[in-house]
Order: C-alpha cells, then sequence, then structure tokens
C-alpha cells in the first residue's frame, strides 16, 4: 500500500558520507512538514514519493542510482501520482543528464537547496513536467531546515558546509561548494535544544571539522566550540568528525584532554604513507607530521582510539611508497582504519593522471593492509580486557543480541561492546558499567554480570519516542550504516575523503 490511514507515504534512500545521512534527516524533516508519513520499513519503493540522496565519490555511483531507478520505473507506471525526486551529489554533478537518461523522474535537486524538495516535487506535480533546479550556492544552511531525527538519545549536528582543500581525488570540493561556517551561538543553541529533548551524545560534522572557524577568522574557533560543549549541562558525549591533520592544532588537542564530555576518539584519515604519493593527492601534511599529532594526542589522552582512512593504488603508488603506508600504519597502531581500492573519481585531476595501477596489484597491497590492520586492531582491542567501561546501550548495534541473551552498546572511545543483559530494565541510551573479558578484531565482550545500570534522560526519551502513538518505521538510509541512530563507529569522513 502507498498510504498509511490515508496519508502520502515518503521513502527516503540514502548513499555515502555522513553528511548526506544528515541531510536525508532534513529531507524526512521537510516531507513530513508537508504532510508525508514514512513508508512502513522495508516498503522498497512503494511509496507516493521516493527520494535518492546520491554520492558522486565512487566510480560506479551512477550505474547505481539508474539501476534503481531502473527497477522502480514499471512500478510508477502502475501507480499513477507516485513522484521519484534525486539530490546530492551525483544530481549537482549531472543535473540534466538525469532526467535524459531516466525521464520518469520528477525531480532533480542538488545539495544547495535540499529545503526546495516539497515545493518542487508539488510543482513537478501541477505542470506535469520534470522540475530540475541546482543552486550554485547555499540557499540555508542546513541545520536551519526542518528535521526528522533517526535517534532519540544521539544527534549530528552540522557545523561547517563545504571544503577548502583540493586533493586531486576528491570531487566534493566541486559539489558542495567552499567551506561555510555556522555561527557559535547558532551551533551551542541547537545543541542545547537536542539536550532539552533528551538527546546525551551529539556528533560535530563537517567535511573538514576542524577548519571550522576559517570562514569567520578565528583560528581557535574548534577548540573553543568544543570547551563551550563541555559547559552544556545533560550533554554526555561529544565526538566529532572528520579532522583534516593540516588543521589539527594544539589547542584542538588541549580541549579534547581537558573537556570531560569529548570523548578519547579521533578519526583523521592518513589516506596514504608516502610523502610522494601525499603530494600528488595534494594532502598538505607529510607522514612525519601525521605521526606528531598522533604521538601528542595520546601524550595526554593514553587511552585514545584512533582511526582513520587510507586508499590503496593511488596513480603513481610504487611498492616503496606501499611500504611506506605499512610503516605508518605500524607506528599509529590505529583501533580501526577504512581501507579503499582507488577508483577514480570522474571529474577529478588524478582520473586522468599517468601511472595507474593494475587491479590485480591494488587488490594484492590492499589484502596485505588489511591483514596488517586486523592484527594491529585485534592487539589493541585486547588491550581493553580487564578494564571496566561506560557503556551507552544502542539500538540496532548487536546483530545477534537476540540469540545470545546480549545488549550492545558503544564505549566512551566508540569501541563497540557486546554484555550479557541485565535483570532490570535497560533502554537504549541509558548507560550501563561493564568489565571486559574477551577482545575480538572489531569488539569487546563483557560476559560477566552487569555491574551498575543508569538510567538516563536520554533512555526516557527513547522510551517516549516508542511509546507514541504508532508511525509508519524505517527512512531507508542505504550506506553507510553509521552514526545515527546508533554512536558513530569510527567515521569515514566527508565522503571518506577528507
Amino acid at each position: 500500500m502507498s498510504e498509511v490511514e490515508g496519508l502520502k507515504t515518503y521513502e527516503v534512500r540514502t548513499y555515502g558520507c555522513q553528511m548526506n545521512v544528515h541531510d536525508s534527516e532534513r529531507l524526512s524533516g521537510l516531507l513530513e512538514g508537508a504532510g508525508y508519513v514514512r513508508a512502513p520499513e522495508g516498503s522498497d519503493g512503494d511509496a507516493d514519493v521516493v527520494v535518492f540522496n546520491t554520492c558522486a565519490v565512487r566510480e560506479n555511483a551512477d550505474n547505481k542510482l539508474y539501476g534503481n531507478l531502473g527497477r522502480l520505473a514499471p512500478m510508477k507506471t502502475k501507480r499513477p501520482g507516485m513522484q521519484i525526486a534525486v539530490g546530492g551529489c551525483l544530481a549537482q554533478k549531472d543535473r540534466d543528464t538525469i532526467v535524459q537518461r531516466a525521464p520518469w523522474v520528477d525531480v532533480v535537486f542538488g545539495t544547495h537547496n535540499i529545503g526546495k524538495l516539497p515545493v518542487l516535487l508539488e510543482r513537478a506535480r501541477i505542470q506535469e513536467e520534470a522540475q530540475v533546479e541546482i543552486a550554485e550556492s547555499l540557499e540555508a544552511f542546513p541545520s536551519t531546515l526542518p528535521t526528522r531525527r533517526e535517534s532519540a538519545y544521539a544527534a549530528w549536528v552540522s557545523i561547517s558546509v563545504g571544503c577548502n582543500n583540493t586533493c586531486t581525488f576528491c570531487i566534493v570540493p566541486a559539489l558542495r561548494g567552499k567551506e561555510k561556517d555556522r555561527r557559535p551561538g547558532d551551533i551551542l543553541a541547537e545543541v542545547e535544544a537536542l539536550v532539552a529533548e533528551g538527546v546525551s551524545e551529539i556528533t560535530l560534522l563537517g567535511q573538514n571539522v576542524n577548519a571550522y572557524g576559517s570562514d569567520i577568522g578565528d583560528r581557535e574557533a574548534f577548540s573553543k566550540l568544543l570547551r563551550a560543549c563541555g559547559r552544556i549541562e545533560g550533554l554526555e558525549r561529544v565526538r566529532f568528525t572528520s579532522p583534516h591533520p593540516r588543521d589539527f592544532t594544539d589547542d584542538v588537542i588541549a580541549a579534547m584532554a581537558e573537556t570531560p564530555n569529548v570523548m578519547p576518539q579521533l578519526h583523521m584519515p592518513l589516506q596514504s604513507g608516502s610523502d610522494t604519493i601525499l603530494k600528488a593527492m595534494r594532502r598538505s601534511y607529510r607522514q612525519e607530521r601525521f605521526l606528531g599529532i598522533i604521538e601528542k594526542v595520546r601524550a595526554v589522552i593514553p587511552h585514545a582510539a584512533i582511526s582513520t582512512d587510507i586508499i590503496v593504488g593511488f596513480p603513481g603508488e610504487t611498492e616503496e611508497d606501499f611500504e611506506q603506508t605499512m610503516h605508518a600504519v605500524r607506528e599509529a597502531r590505529f583501533a580501526n582504519a577504512f581501507t579503499f581500492q582507488y577508483s577514480k573519481r570522474p571529474g577529478t585531476p588524478a582520473a586522468t593522471m599517468e601511472g595507474q595501477i593494475p587491479k590485480e596489484v591494488v587488490q594484492a597491497r590492499y589484502e596485505r593492509l588489511v591483514a596488517l590492520q586486523e592484527e594491529i586492531s585485534w592487539e589493541e582491542n585486547k588491550k581493553q580486557v580487564g578494564r571496566t567501561l561506560e557503556v551507552m546501550v544502542a539500538e540496532g548495534e548487536g546483530r545477534k543480541d537476540g540469540s545470545t541473551h546480549r545488549l550492545s552498546g558503544r564505549a566512551p572511545d566508540n569501541r563497540l561492546v557486546h554484555f550479557t543483559k541485565p535483570e532490570q530494565d535497560v533502554r537504549p541510551g541509558d548507560v550501563v558499567t561493564v568489565e571486559i573479558t574477551y577482545a575480538a578484531p572489531h569488539h569487546l565482550l563483557a560476559e560477566g554480570p552487569t555491574g551498575a545500570v543508569r538510567r538516563t534522560r536520554a533512555g526516557d526519551a527513547w522510551e517516549k519516542r516508542n511509546a507514541a502513538p504508532a508511525q509508519p518505521a524505517g527512512v531507508l538510509l542505504g550506506l553507510p550504516k553509521i552514526g545515527v541512530p546508533e554512536p558513530l563507529p569510527a567515521a569515514t569522513g566527508g565522503c571518506s575523503v577528507v
């Protein structure tokens, strides 16, 4: 059925980075403000409005989009009045091409004008023709738009949009535009409002989050923002993603160490350990600088869990270059790493560089890197055995929780912890104290009895939301399965490319 209790339904499908996930919360809020309700989970296109929030980072992003659009074409033919909209980075890049290749699409909108979606849908309905509207600059900061947040206890808070870097593998600056910062007062007002609603964990979000302040002329604006978050009563956990090594200054390290609710977790993309490749990537740091930052962080936050992004097989990468990446990984001892085989991003300088690496060479290097990082992740996790940790209970993190009689959550450093289900009622957003008894490469186990259980306002908020009259469940948030509603596992940066 396309309608729930007589109301028109919508479905949002999201691909790409956490910025897109956050934008989809805004798109959902806009549609609900226009009178739509979410389609039941698993509706698979059986909705009155289906929105694709796209990503242009991967080489096959357009093939994936047009394949999905093609599968909806027969459904739309059978159900007059159904509308399909395409937004996000691929829409910003391809514009009229989308309607040419998929003429059954009703609306195409870009990264700068997501607030126009309801108007464009209505205009397409009345005029009975596709509406393509791509703004060249930001019309309204996303956080000023309505939202339908995916979690009662954890929330994204966007502090900037766009990026001023010119990395040769990345198309994001061309599609998201130059960096634009929100005013600190607006950010803190949003955080305070979220806390008042029961949210206890926030993740500050930006394409290059620690460059915050460049647009407003304050080089220490980000560290000041972290400290200000520390003064908000009821805010238990603050995270941020993703910083750039170029802008990672000592005042930020000090703010992390000295602000109790800023979590001992850092996701900082390395991309390559080779100075030669970093230069070809137009990354404005070198291996020594990167490892120096990690050393400084660990000097003041010994238990910090540090994660990263790495690209294998960038054009021109030699075996010696790759060995430098392996060396950097051994030295950094990342808790986790998101590793990617280089793929051409159409429209980027790297796509036409000489020295493209054969697929079989890239695959072999990738497997070596993954094996090394798996070994390090496991060794680092074993160091957690015997520690007593406060774990914030999460929703949907433990796929086997039902059969194992466990619950799952995140430690302060964002490691995933599965723990024995206590006798008393525990809700997502509540906090439990557990002792770690076993470590695997990607999770920890607390197999003994659960210690203290602290019921929180965040748990109250989750309970209140789930006690409300039944609503259709499930905006289909596609990729990645990170972030809200679960506290963020080491995130992959703005489109995994910062």
